[in-house]
């Protein structure tokens, strides 16, 4: 084993990881090692300094210990989200077990614990700084959310449900991935793909190529199943396309019962039910908001209520509108599959403006570099591209980001924006690394990942996005620049850790304004081919559809969310999940749109069922509330204003887990959060 260690990538590096050195066989003896010394630097600084414990003689190792493991995992999971093989899978997932069982063990090891508590207690702990104030009583808090005052036999169980809660996770996450992967709709007859424009086509005709057949193959991820849902003119296609895509991972559908996930949510309810309890909480979701803003669950529950009677007027006003749209189209009945499809029709007609038309004015490269001119503006920093660094695939780009007053660099940025076959679906960022002081006295900076799922390049040296995915690309990015940005040097509160889950889309959802800016949208956009900025009709027809069917969407989030939160909220072990059940109730009260009988959209939430959004789903709209606000700030002092733009930084996106978000934005802000400022800036009136 220690001829494996010595030669493992993802043990031997002291920069940035070796992404195309990790092979399946490194991943255990990798996560076995680093575990190993986290839990021999927990006993060790335990035992030796319990009498006289202090932040340099105990903490600092265990930062130290836990940095080791958290890269290791970082890039094993990383690798698994992007670059996953059945080996690769595999590895990953016989390491969930030994992973949840050291959490754990962590997570009650109570000679730490007191050792933690002894230190806060101290006459020092006043003269640490903040960050670290806040991360000792974080870990404290922790603690307790990880049974430490449990009796020995109800530690013993809360360990095994955790293992076990791990490991269906992972397996609900690889079920929708399979599942993803494992439809497609094969085309000969071009006719039938009538409306599709030539980019859908392109797409189409390179995975056929791959796969050695004619025609066209599509695919239920979203650059091919989005155009096909939108512009197919065909239908019986649309409608066969929705329900592959409604019922993955379930009983119904072109493949039912392969991958289907109804088991482990039932489980993964029950589990996590009895973690709640194990802990003391009454249920899942009062566990959820011990780590959020939110104080309690009438108060998520309300809010989210709140926001659906604003916005279910206008909601049914909206859908109104494209039932009688349609029939002036000819059409009998609106289904479900049929709702993008007439909706982008309506758009057209109402504002002379489709997604697609747009694409040519959204090159790749020419919004990358508008997205960080944003960022030089308001921050004075500036991203520049790094070559020869050692990557997980060749579309992947590597950034160095500077700071403009002292010319030195202050992170890294990866950015892997095309879809491809085993990698996850969606758009999302994570953290690589952290910023922080090693133990050799250098200051780690902190590196993040940047991941979406747009249309590879056919045909051309870039690729052109829909406006829909320039906004994507700008949310990610402000999580990313929320990581990027800190000044916080301790771990555990530093970059986007210990950041409360209802405060962690701020930044992102704040960014997506910038993309909707007429001054930006000039910088931003060049046609392709002449090089032209947007014309100035397109930019007012993309600016007044802005907030097209904005009810309607506003609803289908709050459904979502109040979905999650009441699953977890009403839990009955007599009466299992309910999961369909609750659902129905609460469409029965939100939803405006037709829906589809046989629709199984839970079994593939990955949010809430393996994302980490369990009973924290409404942060999205929490989170949407403090960005529109936000924005209105810049919106009135000028929306590159220097001084606005330190402001939030230094605030919100600098101030990392240390700070509370609440107080930070207040002060920021000069006053408490308004709701009605995200309804206005959705174009909702009520």
């Amino acid at each position: 084993m220690n001829e494996q260690v010595n030669k493992n990538p993802l043990l031997d590096y002291s920069g940035l990881p070796l992404f195309s050195a990790v092979k399946p066989e490194h991943v255990k003896p990798a996560v076995e090692n680093a575990i190993e010394k986290c839990r021999n630097i927990i006993i060790e600084v335990s035992e030796k300094y319990k009498e006289d414990p202090s932040w340099d003689n105990s903490i600092a190792p265990v930062e130290e210990a836990d940095d080791r493991l958290s890269k290791v995992w970082g890039v094993v999971s990383h690798l698994n989200s992007v670059n996953n093989t059945d080996e690769l899978r595999a590895a990953h997932d016989e390491c969930l077990p030994m992973l949840a069982e050291f959490s754990s063990w962590a997570g009650q090891y109570k000679p730490y614990f007191e050792i933690l508590k002894k230190i806060e207690a101290s006459d020092a702990f006043g003269r640490l700084s903040i960050p670290q104030q806040k991360a000792i009583k974080n870990s404290i808090r922790d603690f307790k959310l990880s049974g430490i005052d449990l009796p020995e036999e109800a530690q013993a169980e809360y360990t095994k449900v955790v293992s076990r809660l791990s490991e269906l996770q992972s397996k609900f996450s690889n079920n929708v991935l399979d599942a993803t992967h494992g439809y497609t709709l094969h085309i000969t007859d071009k006719e039938r793909l009538k409306g599709l424009p030539e980019s859908s086509l392109n797409l189409a005709r390179s995975e056929a190529a791959q796969r050695k057949l004619d025609g066209y193959v599509f695919t239920l991820e979203m650059p091919s199943y989005l155009p096909f849902m939108t512009y197919c003119e065909d239908r019986e296609l649309r409608r066969e396309m929705y329900v592959a895509y409604g019922t993955r991972s379930s009983d119904v559908g072109p493949n039912a019962g392969k991958w289907d996930n109804a088991p482990l949510m039932e489980e993964i309810l029950k589990l996590r039910d009895r973690e709640a309890k194990l802990l003391g909480f009454k249920t899942f979701a009062h566990l959820s908001l011990a780590t959020k803003m939110a104080d309690k669950p009438e108060t998520v529950i309300s809010f989210l209520e709140d926001l659906a009677k604003k916005s279910y007027k206008q909601g049914k006003a909206e859908v109104k509108a494209l039932e009688d749209f349609a029939k002036e189209q000819g059409l009998d009945k609106l289904e479900p599959w049929d709702i993008s499809f007439y909706s982008e029709k309506l758009r057209q007609k109402k504002y002379s403006y489709s997604e697609e038309e747009l694409r040519p004015y959204f090159p790749e490269d020419k919004v990358i570099a508008g997205m960080f001119e944003c960022a030089h503006r308001l921050y004075g920093i500036t991203l520049k591209q790094r070559y020869g660094v050692d990557v997980w695939n060749e579309n992947v780009k590597c950034f160095d980001v500077y700071e403009d007053k002292f010319g030195s660099i202050i992170g890294t940025l990866f950015m892997d924006l095309y879809a491809r076959p085993g990698k996850n679906g969606g758009a999302w960022m994570d953290e690589c690394l952290t910023r922080r002081y090693r133990s050799d006295g250098v200051l780690q900076l902190p590196v993040t990942y940047l991941v979406c799922n747009f249309s590879r390049p056919v045909g051309r040296k870039v690729s052109l996005l829909t406006h829909d995915e320039v906004v994507t690309m700008f949310h990610e990015f402000g999580h990313s620049l929320n990581h990027l940005l800190t000044k916080i040097d301790i771990a555990d509160v530093s970059g986007i850790n210990g950041v409360p889950w209802d405060a962690v889309e701020l930044p992102s959802q704040f960014n997506e304004n910038f993309a909707w800016q007429e001054e930006v949208l000039n910088f931003l956009s060049s046609n392709v081919t002449t090089h032209e900025p947007l014309p100035k009709e397109k930019l007012k027809a993309l600016l007044d559809a802005k907030n097209f069917e904005s009810a309607m969407a506003m609803l289908r989030q709050i459904e979502f969310a109040l979905f999650d939160f009441r699953i977890h909220l009403e839990y009955d072990e007599k009466k299992g999940g309910r999961i369909f059940e609750i659902l129905n109730d609460v469409k029965s009260k939100v939803a405006v749109t037709p829906q589809f009988k046989d629709s199984r959209f839970p079994n593939n939430f990955t949010h809430i069922f393996s994302g980490g959004y369990s009973a924290g789903y409404y942060s999205y709209k929490w989170a949407e509330v403090l960005a529109a606000d936000a924005f209105s700030k810049f919106e009135e002092d000028g929306i590159f204003n220097k001084n606005t733009g330190r402001d939030f930084q230094e605030l919100i996106l600098a101030s990392g887990g240390a700070y509370d978000p609440l107080k930070n934005f207040e002060e920021f802000r000069g006053r408490k959060p308004e709701v009605d400022a995200l309804l206005k800036q959705s174009g909702i009136s009520f």
